[in-house]
């Protein structure tokens, strides 16, 4: 190569050089340009940097883990959308569990039951989708897939939830205890609304089939009082059920009860002398008593079982055990209980008679409804008080002999009369053999001869009460003897043959002790009632004696003077006779009559045929009164008018006296000094 060509090679390249020097120089001063420009970025990318390392970490994980975090990534995610889906589910129930059952009780049930599920569903998967996410959180640590302090506030986030998710109540913010306590007080107004008090101011007449009352609330609402009791008892509210259902069905049953005004079942032994004072309370207490448990305790032993019966037999039982005790049904037996702990006394024994019928009749009833494990404590009242009855009820009557013979060491009436003791024991006799008691005292003495292993006769019953019967003629032989005056003593063995024939006439004691038994005592009457008229007013006609007097017209001094005499001397015999027997009674009225009309018989026809003839001697006398003191008629009514009873005479007593004050007027078997007199 030529040095020309080398030059202009050379030159070229210089060219060549300059121009990309220029150009270097250009884009360096372009590019200085552009970083004083971009200077200010600076410090604001810096302040990024830690965030955007955070970003690219993922990119600068092993490759292994990035692949498998999105896999558990998913795995989370899928649960917990769906717990939170059903979140928002729950939420969007509670306008419809807030508002009142009443208006659509089947719809609000529905919807109660759509919490419970949706509850449920959380209970189950709520832990599981906190565990997944809790999961893959551990694995973004362990692998460094993610920025420490992000991972930091998503375990916070999870401790959080861990901890509401095991406060299940929590779950749906005590939505559910709400519309649990709205079915508690719609069962409670459900109940109270149609629980109505019979209206009635006694019990209605029980009969031998009495009626049953039928359940007292409507089946539409026993259907909704079942469908809560559903609810409830799913969520473990049960309990609180059968409490208000116990006290509103109690407290009705009590209203019921409350018009018949049982006061009288709290009443104390101190309060009262002896079940006399009580005869009527313990008659209405077995009316009250059959009327409580056939319309009441029946109607509401059925209701338990219409409105529990999907729940369970125990449960029923306990509720209407509950009932019947809230409801008084043990005052009704400790009423029972304070009758047995009264004194002894004959009454004291047909009322404990009375009291067993009552309790027997309910045997069948009181097995069925009270029969269960749940009325156990009313099963041992009655238990209790049978026992006592029966104990009480056989004790009197086999005293019975024992006291009527006590009673002959007393004085006879003064009267002549029949003594208390008399009237009583026959009557009384006559009430333990008839149709209302025998069947049921021979039940009870046999119980309890059963209960001693002792063997109680059929005829026992009746063998015991002719004993008895001829106690009491061997204490009126006694009482005769003990009277002084003569005309007493058979004025008072008139009476009382008489009452004991009349009395025992006709009645299964006087089948058994046989026609020439009663025939006897009638003729020992006559007998009586003859010797007293022969040796009391039959003497009375002796003193107007007609001997000596002539009757001359016109009168005779002599025979005025006989006749003066011997009309004082009947005047002072009669007033004597008169004064001695106006306190001496014959009860019974045809006797009574009888006896008058046999005096009146003895006397008056006597006297008037005495008056008619020698009258006129002293009538005209100045002193006339003095010898002439009755008429005729008077004298009649005198003598018509005796032996009648102190009561009937001064016009207290009006009629026969009602059972209770009959009682009271009764004699008392125990030792008193009353008895007779």
């Amino acid at each position: 190569m030529t040095e020309p060509a080398m030059v202009d090679r050379g030159i070229q390249s210089l060219v060549t050089a300059s121009k990309h020097l220029k150009s270097s120089l250009e884009k360096s001063k372009a590019i200085g340009s552009a970083l004083e420009r971009t200077g200010p970025r600076f410090d604001e990318v810096e302040q990024r940097l830690p965030s955007l390392e955070a970003a690219v970490r993922p990119i600068r994980a092993d490759r292994e883990a990035l692949a498998a975090v999105g896999g558990h990534i998913n795995r989370a995610v899928g649960p917990a959308a769906a717990v939170l889906k059903v979140f928002d589910a729950v939420h969007g129930l509670e306008k419809s569990l807030l508002s009142d059952p009443r208006n659509d009780l089947s719809g609000y049930l529905a919807v109660l039951k759509r919490l419970e599920e949706a509850l449920k569903f959380l209970g189950e998967n709520c832990g599981l989708a906190i565990q997944w996410l809790e999961d893959i959180v551990e694995y973004l640590e362990d692998h460094n897939v993610a920025d420490l302090k992000y991972l930091s506030n998503l375990k916070k986030s999870l401790k959080g939830l861990r901890e509401f998710q095991e406060e299940k109540a929590r779950l749906d913010g005590g939505l559910r205890d709400a519309a649990l306590d709205k079915l508690e007080k719609e069962f409670r107004r459900l109940l109270k609304d149609n629980s109505v008090p019979l209206p009635m101011a006694s019990p209605p007449s029980l009969g031998e089939q009495a009626c049953i009352a039928p359940s007292q609330l409507p089946v539409t609402v026993i259907h909704k009082l079942q469908a809560i009791l559903g609810r409830l008892r799913a969520n473990n509210r049960l309990e609180k059920c059968v409490s208000i259902y116990v006290e509103v069905r109690s407290s009705n049953v009590r209203a019921s009860l409350g018009a018949l005004e049982l006061d009288y079942l709290d009443i104390s032994v101190t309060e009262f002398n002896d079940v006399q004072s009580i005869e009527g309370y313990i008659s209405q207490w077995g009316n009250h008593l059959e009327f409580a448990v056939k319309h009441l305790f029946e109607a509401e032993f059925k209701l338990c079982n219409d409105v529990f019966e999907r729940v369970g037999l125990n449960v029923w039982l306990d509720c209407f055990s509950k009932i019947a005790a809230q409801a008084g049904m043990l005052a009704f037996l400790k009423f029972g209980k304070t009758v047995t702990d009264s004194k002894k006394d004959p009454i004291k024994l047909l009322k404990l008679l009375d009291i067993f019928t009552s309790l027997n009749k309910l045997r069948a009833d009181f097995n069925r409804l009270f029969g269960g494990a749940a009325c156990v404590e009313i099963q041992n009242f009655t238990r209790d008080l049978i026992k006592k009855l029966i104990d009480g009820a056989a004790e009197i009557f086999w005293e019975l002999l024992v006291q009527v013979e006590i009673q002959k060491q007393i004085p006879p009436p003064s009267d002549g009369g029949v003594p208390r003791l008399v009237s009583f024991v026959t009557d009384y006799c006559n009430k333990l053999i008839g149709d209302k008691y025998k069947s049921t005292l021979t039940q009870v003495l046999l119980i309890h001869k059963s209960w001693r292993s002792e063997r109680f006769q059929d005829n026992q019953l009746m063998v015991e009460v002719l004993r008895i019967i001829k106690m009491i003629e061997q204490n009126m032989d006694v009482w005769m003897k003990a009277y002084p005056d003569q005309t007493l003593a058979h004025f008072f063995g008139m009476n009382n043959h008489w009452h004991l024939y009349k009395s025992l006439k006709g009645t299964r004691i006087g089948d058994q002790l046989g026609d020439s038994w009663l025939k006897e005592h009638d003729q020992y009457k006559e007998y009586y009632a003859t010797v007293f008229l022969r040796d009391s007013w039959g003497k009375l006609p002796s003193h107007l004696s007609r001997e000596g007097l002539i009757l001359f017209s016109g009168g005779h001094a002599t025979a005025r003077d006989l006749v003066k005499k011997r009309l004082k001397s009947f005047n002072v015999a009669f007033d004597e006779m008169y004064k001695k027997q106006s306190m001496w009674v014959v009860p019974e009225k045809d006797l009574r009559e009888r006896v008058c009309q046999q005096i009146v018989q003895a006397v008056v026809p006597v006297y008037r045929s005495y008056m008619q003839n020698y009258g006129p001697l002293v009538e005209k006398d100045a002193s006339s009164s003095k010898y002439v003191r009755y008429t005729v008629v008077a004298l009649e009514k005198i003598l018509s008018s005796l032996y009648v009873p102190r009561p009937m005479r001064y016009g207290s007593f009006k009629g026969t006296p009602p059972p209770s004050e009959k009682l009271k007027n009764d004699v008392d078997l125990r030792r008193t000094t009353s008895a007779v007199v």
